[in-house]
């Protein structure tokens, strides 16, 4: 028997339902919540492998106060007394909270009454800054309100999908399964990919633009003046419904056509494609995401996509208008109750006076926060130069996902007072707290999140809680109470969730988007059953339309959306002759942020093992670097060690490398460190699409692979990466100098008893050499090592910690380092739900499965998440391109 509960994922901002079954011996399965209308039961591989990251391995379990176990009471005691003490002496700007899109809603909420209506400062701020914070400024400037107009539904019945800074594929892969169904389905509906690289998510595009980085402002306003120019305006919308069409036009047609195509990159014949396409199309809809976001000019680059949706009219209606994917589990939520340093709760404005008064009457607070306050970079600066005296971190990691995170680093180590509430006791970002405070995880706590869509769910604890771990909204409220506040006796997240509700409500009257009213007076039973739904849901109320603004009614006083006449920057190229790369920063499938719950997950290390840097074969080339080589990146912020990666998709110029390892996982991969401190003058966005960086070979004598039982000690190797495997751990390495005695340092490396003998093999003039430890028929570890990147069957080589070898010549195999005729090498793992390797899938081609149907149903690769099927795909083509010549 098992008891099932229906909860959400964790990870991406698609908001999956997903279905957690304990069983009686205390097993948890997963699996997709089909009556779920965010996925319909689908889940990708994280989600599919969300419990291989719930043990308590590395969790913080009790508070500890400078590194030493101590009690709940003594840590809130000293965390509000240490706060009180800098706002008495500084006042009120001098303390600050970091939140997060991982918090849940009635967490953020909490937080957010704290600090800006309680504490009387809007210092708190959210990584939610680093992924949407310009979709928020862009649909403030257009509608008034941070409103996202359609549903995902909307991808469905559309005839044109436009996919802009978007790589769903891998950031979003239930959303991209939903797009590649429909596309099946009718076969005629087209996809448009805008990215500088030929991602994943181009296997189903009928149209790919290889734009220039941030030519994504000059592109739309192209599109616009072309609109304007062919009669596709809907005159009558823009009519009665919008101000400023006029203005905005007049700037887009001041863009030249050769500086249209100099600006994008993009040839004047697949400009024109484009144009046509959305001009001719009326039910369309524009995805848009990080690769919009995450640059000095992102908000211009959201208005500047609504500006043609509003001059066609083609918003809140089935099929068309802008959508923004969020990028984590939470992040609307937050938007909604006011975690961003620039707003209030329930979507009111921090700067505007009767907001704040409106506010501060529901709360019955003491002070409210005034004026805006600091956002995360300018936040971080302020920790750095002691202006903020207490910072409070919660369920994130800045010192990795911040852009500059050495400095980021180098603040927090010197700031007088940090507090971190997180799940792990080790992070990059944990290791320099003052008091860490244990928090609850997924599958422990309770509450509510918001999916991009705009559709609440609730997310559920199905387990107990660990240790001493508790909700972080019950940390705040205790820290509140201690500090002498009223207004935080909360017993549940239903009450939270209550108070919530009632505000959005309170006073509202249709003024502001954001009214869930409906649930002002919910109390723990109708919260513990509470189904998805979506916003806005008013008292008494009965919504038609899931969709905003199809007949206006926008949130500006005078209910018009409003066009924005923007200017197409200076200039989008950062690079010079010192530093003559373009750096793209971004996700990879299965990892997600900065690895600490999917880092746990060797089915999902299984894919891609090791940072990288994707190169262009041209670069490769002029800067002398071979695959599997390692390459040292260096920006004038800083360094990181990753392994090269040669391929057609990336573009001449650019290097793309993903954003989520960190100290805890690799030498020196912290991408951010070379990411500058540059943002958006509108939302204060970072941009981490358009770094200038060098690029040069890391020159090193001898390479090794290593698998072991146990966890590795290599901090002081000079490259290191290491990943969950199954049975134990596998990793990289690489040393500028040869070691004397590779016997012992395999023994103080892998923890190996000093009885214990090696089986060993050496050639001195390959330069090549291998040690194998056993105990009885178990191993230990093994490595490989050789002057140039290690050529060995990686998989084969893992599946060994879990083999028996009594059998001498399966030792014997491992000192050769590859599988015997009856041990078939896997191969690099495509799939990561099934644990296919590519080995596997060309087999099954080569016995005649030419399809990815076909593939999948001789092997099961790509047909669980189907985030693996476009990489199948390449791999049968290039199969049958061989089987051609």
């Amino acid at each position: 028997m098992s008891v099932e509960t229906k909860t959400t994922c964790p990870y991406c901002g698609v908001g999956c339902g997903v279905v957690a079954a304990v069983a009686d011996t205390g097993t948890v399965t997963v699996k997709g919540d089909p009556d779920h209308p965010a996925n319909f039961g689908r889940l990708c591989s994280k989600g599919s492998a969300l419990t291989e990251t719930i043990d308590l391995d590395g969790r913080v379990l009790y508070p500890e106060i400078s590194g030493q176990r101590d009690d709940w009471e003594r840590a809130l005691d000293l965390v509000a007394q240490r706060f009180s003490q800098a706002i008495v002496e500084h006042g009120p700007d001098s303390v600050a909270f970091y939140v997060s899109g991982q918090l849940l809603t009635e967490d953020y909420y909490v937080a957010n009454k704290l600090m800006k209506g309680f504490i009387g400062s809007a210092n708190i701020d959210t990584n939610s800054r680093l992924c949407m914070a310009s979709s928020v400024a862009g649909h403030r400037r257009a509608f008034g309100a941070d409103t996202v107009p359609g549903t995902y539904e909307d991808l469905e019945l559309a005839d044109l999908v436009i996919l802009t800074g978007s790589n769903l594929a891998w950031c979003h892969p239930v959303l991209y399964q939903r797009l590649a169904a429909a596309k099946a389905e009718r076969p005629e509906m087209k996809i448009v990919v805008i990215d500088p690289r030929r991602t994943m998510t181009c296997d189903i595009a009928d149209l790919h633009l290889a734009i220039k980085p941030d030519g994504d402002v000059a592109l739309f306003m192209g599109l616009l003046a072309h609109l304007a120019g062919t009669g596709a305006v809907d005159a009558v919308y823009v009519a009665a419904h919008t101000k400023g069409f006029d203005e905005a036009v007049a700037a887009a047609a001041g863009l030249s056509e050769p500086e249209l195509t100099m600006r994008t990159g993009l040839p004047a014949q697949e400009l024109q494609r484009f144009f046509r396409l959305f001009e001719q199309t009326p039910k369309t809809v524009t995805c848009f995401s990080q690769g919009v976001n995450q640059s000095s000019s992102g908000t211009d680059k959201v208005n500047a996509i609504i500006n043609c949706h509003l001059a066609t009219g083609r918003i809140g209606r089935p099929g068309m208008g802008p959508f923004s994917l969020t990028g984590q589990p939470n992040a609307m939520g937050g938007r909604e109750v006011g975690g961003l340093a620039n707003m209030l709760a329930a979507h009111m404005a921090i700067e505007n006076e009767n907001d704040r008064e409106r506010v501060q009457r529901f709360w019955t607070s003491p002070t409210m926060a005034a004026k805006p306050g600091l956002k995360a970079v300018d936040m971080f600066k302020a920790v750095a130069d002691g202006r903020i005296k207490a910072l409070w971190i919660m369920a994130t990691n800045p010192v990795v996902s911040m852009p500059d995170a050495d400095f980021v680093e180098a603040a927090i180590r010197d700031c007088t007072f940090v507090v971190v509430s997180d799940v792990l006791r080790h992070t990059d970002t944990t290791r320099h707290a003052h008091v860490l405070l244990p928090s609850l995880g997924w599958g422990e706590k309770d509450g509510t999140v918001t999916n991009s869509e705009r559709r609440i769910s609730r997310q559920r604890g199905f387990l107990p809680p660990p240790g001493e771990a508790r909700a972080d909204w019950w940390q705040m409220s205790e820290v509140a109470r201690r500090m002498g506040f009223d207004g935080f006796n909360y017993a549940s997240p239903a009450e939270i969730f209550a108070e919530h509700a009632a505000l959005s409500a309170f006073e509202n009257n249709g003024r502001s988007d954001f009214d869930i009213g409906a649930y002002g007076d919910i109390d723990d039973n109708a919260y513990n059953r509470l189904a998805p739904f979506q916003w806005p849901q008013p008292v008494g109320a009965v919504r038609h339309t899931s969709r905003f603004f199809a007949e206006g009614g926008f949130y500006h006083p005078d209910s018009k959306a409003r066009f924005i006449a923007i200017e197409v920057p200076a200039t989008t190229a950062r690079t010079d002759a010192r530093y003559p790369l373009t750096l793209n920063t971004g996700r990879i499938r299965d990892h997600w942020h900065t690895m600490t719950r999917t880092g746990k997950s060797a089915r999902l290390s299984s894919h891609i093992a090791e940072p990288f840097a994707e190169f262009h074969p041209r670069d490769a080339t002029e800067l002398g670097l071979s695959a599997a080589d390692l390459v040292e990146l260096e920006s004038p912020s800083g360094t990181v060690i990753t392994r090269v990666l040669i391929s057609e998709r990336q573009a001449s110029g650019s290097v793309f490398v993903p954003m989520h390892w960190n100290d805890q996982f690799a030498a020196k991969a912290r991408i951010d460190a070379l990411v500058p401190p540059l943002t958006d003058p509108v939302s204060g966005q970072p941009a981490a699409k358009n770094v200038a960086i060098a690029a040069r070979r890391f020159s090193a004598r001898v390479y090794g692979f290593a698998v072991s039982a146990g966890k590795p000690s290599v901090s002081a190797t000079d490259y290191w990466a290491i990943a969950k495997a199954d049975g134990g751990w596998r990793t990289e390495l690489a040393f500028r100098d040869t070691v004397e005695d590779w016997t012992d340092w395999c023994r103080d490396t892998f923890g190996i008893p000093t009885d214990v003998e090696p089986l060993g093999y050496a050639d001195r003039q390959s330069g090549e050499q291998r040690l194998a430890f056993f105990d009885a028929d178990k191993l230990l570890a093994a490595i490989f090592l050789a002057r140039q990147p290690v050529a060995v069957a990686r998989n084969w080589a893992i599946g060994q910690l879990q083999s028996s070898h009594s059998d001498l010549r399966k030792r014997f195999a491992i000192i050769a380092g590859r599988p015997g005729a009856d041990q078939p090498d896997p191969g690099a793992t495509v799939c990561s739900c099934y644990s296919i390797g590519v080995n596997r899938i060309v087999a099954a081609i080569r016995g005649g499965c030419h399809s990815v149907e076909a593939v999948g149903k001789e092997t099961n690769a790509g047909t669980n998440c189907g985030s693996c099927r476009a990489e199948i795909r390449g791999i049968i083509d290039g199969c049958l391109a061989a089987a051609a010549e």
